[in-house]
């Protein structure tokens, strides 16, 4: 016996995700259907916590830099807010 469901996503959301998913060649109600049967097998979300987005990485990579020694450093807040001006 299949039962429908009917959901409200924001537009925006809707078409990001479906053109994910559709580009894995899966309709939505396949990747549906396929979240569903992870989740009865496993008794757990299959869901990867572990994406950091953009800014994460940009902060992770600069705290990399800054151990390995690549920073500069500066007297006082008002030299760096200088050296910032002065490149825009």
């Amino acid at each position: 016996m299949n039962i429908n469901y009917n959901i409200r996503l924001e537009q925006e959301l809707r078409d990001k995700a479906f053109a994910v998913i559709e580009s894995f060649g899966l309709s939505p109600a396949q990747a549906i259907r396929l979240f569903l049967k992870q989740t009865a097998e496993t008794n757990s979300i299959p869901l990867s916590f572990d994406y950091q987005p953009q800014a994460s990485k940009k902060l992770l990579k600069a705290i990399d830099e800054m151990q390995q020694g690549e920073f500069t450093e500066y007297p006082s807040v008002d030299a760096l807010l200088d050296v910032l001006h002065e490149k825009n």
